[in-house]
């Protein structure tokens, strides 16, 4: 039964809704508690205490389960139809990243591999055991992805694919069975630095080093308070997320247009108004937002990121709200709404 198991997985794997599939070893990334360790000494983790934790797992992918003996990487596109680097030019509406545009990918990646960890313990016996990961456990899934051949850790640090450019979700697989690994892959930036150009508030150190405290990924999502106010200008209309260094990546030529709709944007995200965006109470945003990543960061986090944008925009017909949301109950949005109060003044 297990002969020519890895080419039934890797068609099963495409039948179930991804568009990669390739295998390697929990052991086949030792450098990353090096990489791990360095990141932390230098603070580029910011708020993110989490990352500091579990470190002996997220540096060693082989100590999380010891049983395991292979893991499956999993790549899913869900490449844009269209260009969201174009809604910087419009002061008046939001720019939210592309992942975030509708459902949210854990939910979505996270039921596609149930589905391929069932269909592998039906193929190979009740003594497969099996789990997932899709980006919530201490699993560095960007070097596992690099081991299993997926694609290479760009200079922008993330994930890179010669057959889906910048675009696509990762999910892994641990097993107790023991498969053919894959070959890595390797490095194909060669000389271009078109992501690190493409950085608004330069959060690239170095080629394939990110200060997160300087991305705006990081700031408008994980990072709680007040913005550093050097910062708030280099955000742009940015209100949930950035692509930009992804966008600019020249591979996206290759990348294949998402099968799943759901990755498809919702036509009031793709360009959504910030004034409206700026009133919304809780209820009202938990109901906007039901089932999108954006619902986890609250209201109060994502208005202050929406008065940074109405603050960089330069449009006074922004004054009544903003100055109705000085009044705020939230501290942080008060600070934010004085702040862009001052911009437009």
């Amino acid at each position: 039964m297990l002969d020519g198991l890895k080419q039934r997985l890797i068609a099963e794997a495409q039948e179930v809704g991804f568009d990669l599939c390739r295998v390697c070893c929990p052991d086949s990334v030792r450098h990353v508690a090096d990489d791990l360790a360095g990141f932390l000494e230098q603070g580029y983790h910011g708020q993110m205490g989490w990352l500091a934790e579990r470190t002996h797992w997220r540096g060693n992918p082989a100590a999380l389960w010891p049983e395991a003996r292979s893991v499956i990487m999993l790549g899913q596109s869900y490449t844009p139809k269209h260009d969201p680097t174009e809604v910087h030019a419009i002061p008046g509406k939001g720019a939210i990243s592309v992942y975030a545009q509708n459902k949210d990918y854990h939910d979505l990646v996270k039921k596609r591999l149930k589905r391929l960890a069932r269909w592998l313990i039906a193929e190979t016996g009740q003594d497969t055991e099996v789990k997932v990961f899709v980006d919530t456990a201490p699993v560095p899934e960007k070097p596992l992805g690099q081991a299993a051949g997926l694609g290479w850790q760009g200079k922008h640090t993330n994930l890179v694919s010669r057959d889906l450019g910048s675009w696509f979700f990762i999910g892994s697989v641990f097993t107790t069975l023991e498969l053919d690994p894959d070959s890595a892959e390797i490095d194909h930036c060669g000389r271009c630095r078109a992501c690190l150009d493409a950085c608004p508030t330069d959060a690239f150190p170095a080629p394939y080093r990110i200060d997160a405290r300087r991305c705006i990924s990081y700031l408008t999502i994980e990072h709680h308070g007040p913005v550093d106010e050097a910062l708030r200008p280099l955000m742009g209309n940015r209100i949930y997320g950035c692509d930009d260094c992804l966008a600019a990546c020249p591979w996206n030529k290759f990348a294949v247009d998402a099968r799943e709709i759901r990755y498809h944007a919702r036509d009031d995200l793709v360009a959504p108004d910030l004034e409206k965006l700026a009133r919304l109470q809780d209820s009202e945003f938990r109901t906007m937002f039901s089932g999108s990543p954006i619902k986890r960061i609250g209201r109060n986090r994502f208005v202050r990121n929406v008065l940074y944008a109405i603050g960089n925009s330069g449009e006074a017909a922004f004054l009544p709200v903003v100055i109705e949301l000085c009044h705020d109950d939230d501290d942080t949005v008060r600070d934010a709404a004085e702040w862009a109060l001052a911009r437009l003044s």
